[in-house]
């Protein structure tokens, strides 16, 4: 365990479905604010490589009261979220809520990493036009019982001053206020298409996106959104159809970088090899970038996506067959396992982790996804895919031998059902009035063995918080709780075994 304690100081106890439901609580400061989406990666901190969450403090303006919902609070006022909480994806208070490394408005940094351009004036669920510098006064944050107030100091959107093109705009979005209101200047810009995915798809409409953008912070402090895109294609030769049927080709061959201030977009190609971007980039030469063009800042931060991750993992389950007999018969086919999620048992979704993979020297980000037999819980093998340069993009798999039974996903739940201990537990919660939510099980490769993590969260009866009270862990013959890793991981290795190690072989995709 000493040897991979960066792996064990890595470890994700916080699922991203109640963190949300946490942050909404303790960190959207005004009810207009929401975090929509909870972003995993990776950053420096004093030297020490950390997994994180990344959460943007967006403003939806569904949320704003309905006494409040002028033309000119939603166009001039309420322009802008603000901000953006990181938590380590291990650490907890004493109250069991997250631990905060960047906090509050205006954003408050615990580490060696600072926020200064928080505004997000394009996201995932900014919708509408606004017009910046004019008259009335930004809303910017919060401060105590007044307002902050700003001035948009950028040059997204486009200037909005002439006559005509108040005209223009009035009949585009149906209102004269835009033709009538005293409040425009000289230099006053409208900025529209500001959800970001429809952003880029104005821009190129011949590409398809990854449905789960992530917002990065550069080393300047500038917030900058990162979306996957992708060509596909239905007309691949001799190659079977997936999604449906709606392609039968697909290759993440492009990053996009939107300026969350400016709105700006860099399009950079990350797969020289795919024809398809090729052909595109000679026809629109000035929109591609090579990849090594990317500020190196940002190209830290670049994740291998899930849903293209997703659709290899899908594949690899009937073609890592090579016997044609066997292949036939689909007899080695495998399955993506099941996990519970509360109470309920669902699909078990791809995980980013930092690991240090067996045979490698250093600790690394991956995503990852175990595998199984068809219709049967114990696991057979598990997929990586590297995040971290060079070797971004590297595929590979670990095989389990068939000759022995190395516990599943669903296997080691039931095993967690059958504890007395934890079964008491669970009960006497339930008793109070408390909802008990088991969040994601993690299966965390530790050189030739597998250990199984699942965080515990309860939720009182009223209460819109749920706070992480304890920690499972199990190594697949024994299973303890406690009420941290810390104190799980102590109970676990306090007894010994022996002779219980893994052996798994890894090849290479």
């Amino acid at each position: 365990m000493k040897k991979n304690d960066e792996t064990i100081r890595n470890i994700r106890l916080w699922d991203w479905r109640p963190i949300k439901q946490t942050l909404r609580q303790i960190q959207a400061i005004r009810l207009y604010y929401d975090f929509y989406s909870v972003d995993m990666d990776r950053y420096y901190f004093n030297g020490n490589y950390q997994q994180v969450m990344v959460s943007p403090r967006e403003l939806d303006k569904d949320k704003i009261p309905e006494q409040a919902r002028t033309w000119i609070n939603e166009v001039l006022t309420y322009t802008h979220g603000y901000g953006v909480v990181v938590n380590p994806v291990n650490k907890i208070s004493g109250e069991g809520l997250p631990y905060l490394l960047i906090k509050d408005i205006p954003p408050v940094s615990s580490v060696n990493l600072d926020i200064t351009r928080p505004e997000i004036y394009y996201g995932e669920i900014t919708k509408g036009y606004v017009i910046v510098k004019t008259k009335a006064k930004e809303f910017d944050y919060p401060k105590g019982d007044e307002n902050v107030y700003s001035t948009y100091a950028g040059n997204g959107g486009m200037l909005v001053s002439s006559l005509w093109r108040r005209i223009l705009f009035s009949i585009k979005y149906s209102n004269p206020q835009i033709l009538l209101t005293t409040n425009l200047t000289p230099e006053s810009r409208i900025m529209i298409n500001r959800n970001i995915q429809e952003r880029v798809k104005k821009i190129v409409p011949f590409l398809s996106f990854d449905k789960d953008p992530y917002m990065v912070i550069s080393k300047e402090g500038k917030l900058f959104w990162i979306q996957d895109a992708y060509t596909i294609s239905s007309n691949y030769p001799y190659s079977a159809p997936i999604g449906g049927g709606y392609f039968n080709y697909i290759r993440n061959s492009v990053k996009v970088i939107i300026d969350a201030y400016n709105g700006t977009m860099d399009f950079y190609i990350v797969d020289q090899k795919d024809p398809l971007i090729m052909v595109y980039k000679n026809i629109f030469p000035q929109l591609f970038k090579n990849f090594d063009q990317m500020p190196e800042d940002l190209k830290e931060h670049i994740r291998y996506p899930k849903d293209f991750f997703q659709v290899q993992a899908e594949l690899y389950s009937t073609y890592h067959m090579t016997d044609p007999d066997v292949f036939y018969n689909k007899e080695d086919y495998w399955e993506t396992p099941n996990e519970l999620y509360g109470e309920d048992e669902i699909k078990m979704e791809p995980y980013y982790i930092i690991t240090k993979l067996p045979g490698h020297e250093k600790e690394e980000f991956i995503l990852m996804t175990p595998f199984t037999p068809s219709m049967k819980s114990n696991m057979i093998a598990w997929l990586a895919a590297k995040n971290d340069q060079p070797e971004y993009g590297n595929l590979i798999v670990y095989k389990f031998p068939k000759e022995k039974l190395i516990y599943g996903p669903m296997q080691i739940e039931a095993r967690i059902d059958q504890d007395s201990e934890i079964s008491q537990q669970l009960t006497l919660w339930g008793q109070k009035g408390s909802t008990v939510i088991r969040g994601n099980l993690l299966v965390i490769p530790i050189e030739e063995s597998i250990l199984y993590v699942e965080p515990l969260y309860l939720r009182a009866e009223k209460g819109e918080i749920p706070e992480l009270k304890r920690v499972i862990v199990s190594n697949g013959s024994d299973v303890m709780i406690g009420n941290n890793l810390e104190d799980a991981l102590e109970k676990l290795f306090v007894r010994a075994f022996e002779g219980r190690e893994i052996v798994i072989t890894g090849c290479i995709m």
